[in-house]
């Protein structure tokens, strides 16, 4: 007998005020996007198995939660990841809609193993895509929308780490030949920060890729006229994107970072908040494939609202408002319409302890209990 209350590994009970904390989070990244002009799309839980796959460029249907659907009796899968049905619904129910096209989404995500680092396999998955138009202009308008969504949800200390996915593919087809055989190693080695390698393999022209990864400013100024000023036209869309958020979280650049960024094209960020292990969310741009074989570019982020809560950084004080049993109902809500929460109690010994509020009610006022 499975004992009650028993979760499987993964999976967990969100409690108060953690629950509430979760959704003031999707709330308020929403309620930004929207401000901007992205509209919210619900996807399901679960698609056909064979759809969802060809959508999750880096998944295997073996790496998804599957299931026989009983209807259809065809194979049906869990999402690990909202942004591919985001794109589905693009290039279907919406594929008529004037571009670009805005849409946001929030709902959880189930992954079929957890890392060390992430434990957890359900995850609640927040964000916005902008669909159709591959520009600085497209990347400066989401990498902005994500910080501010950021700082409405009371996040702090953010760091927005930007990479160039593809650019070792763009330096070993032209200015720093390579024969293609040979990317993938390079590739490996440079996202391991390998100087060594990269010269026991013969590929010490990267090397100034690895050096150059640090602080945002910095980092542009070592890359300015590398392998003939290559990447200075990349570096000038960098600065463009980077300049409205200057002020609002701290900025670096690793120009060869790959991993999670595999299916992304010229331009990806990672986003990190102090007080919290590993990344809170990712973004950039990438092509979404449509029925007839071509692709369309969009660009887009992606939060992890469950490290936020669990560092803590999302939770905030419960001002709770005890209103005592025979109160008049309509002084309570004039509470309400004040902005507080109103406890009522509904026996003659309850108590503000017992409701667990940081206030009573007397004689109109709000008191602290």
């Amino acid at each position: 007998m499975i004992p009650a209350g028993l979760l499987p590994e993964g999976f967990r009970d969100r409690l108060p005020p953690e629950a509430e904390a979760i959704a003031r989070i999707v709330r308020r990244v929403l309620d930004t996007a929207a401000s901007h002009g992205y509209e919210r799309v619900a996807p399901p839980l679960a698609e056909f198995e064979a759809g969802l796959a060809s959508r999750l460029k880096l998944t295997r249907p073996q790496d998804l939660l599957r299931f026989v659907d009983p209807v259809s009796q065809r194979t049906m899968a869990v999402r690990p990841d909202i942004t591919a049905q985001v794109g589905r619904i693009a290039a279907t129910r919406m594929a008529h809609h004037p571009r670009p096209v805005r849409l946001a989404y929030g709902g959880s995500v189930l992954k079929l193993k957890a890392t060390q680092l992430r434990p957890e396999r359900e995850m609640m998955q927040v964000g916005a895509e902008l669909i159709g138009l591959d520009s600085v202009a497209a990347a400066r308008e989401v990498v902005s929308v994500a910080i501010e969504a950021l700082g409405h949800a009371d996040v702090s200390g953010i760091t927005i780490d930007f990479t160039l996915p593809d650019l070792v593919e763009t330096l070993a087809a032209g200015p720093l030949a390579v024969d293609a055989a040979r990317v993938p190693a390079i590739r490996t080695l440079l996202d391991a920060k390998d100087a060594g390698g990269l010269v026991a393999a013969g590929a010490g022209a990267f090397l100034p890729l690895v050096e150059a990864a640090g602080p945002f400013d910095a980092a542009v100024a070592r890359l300015r006229g590398f392998a003939g000023g290559a990447l200075d036209g990349r570096l000038d869309a960098l600065e463009a994107i980077a300049a409205p958020i200057r002020d609002k979280a701290t900025l670096t650049l690793d120009p060869t970072e790959r991993h999670g960024f595999e299916y992304q094209s010229w331009f990806g960020f990672s986003l990190f908040a102090n007080g919290v292990s590993g990344e809170i969310g990712r973004g950039g741009s990438y092509a979404i494939l449509h029925e007839d074989g071509h692709d369309e570019p969009a660009t887009g982020f992606s939060l992890y609202c469950d490290p936020l809560v669990d560092a803590g950084l999302a939770t905030q004080e419960r001002r709770r408002l005890f209103v005592p049993y025979g109160a008049d109902p309509a002084m309570a809500a004039e509470m309400r319409a004040q902005g507080w929460v109103t406890v009522a109690a509904l026996t003659p010994d309850d108590t503000p302890e017992a409701q667990i509020c940081s206030h009573i009610l007397r004689d109109g006022e709000a008191v602290t209990a």
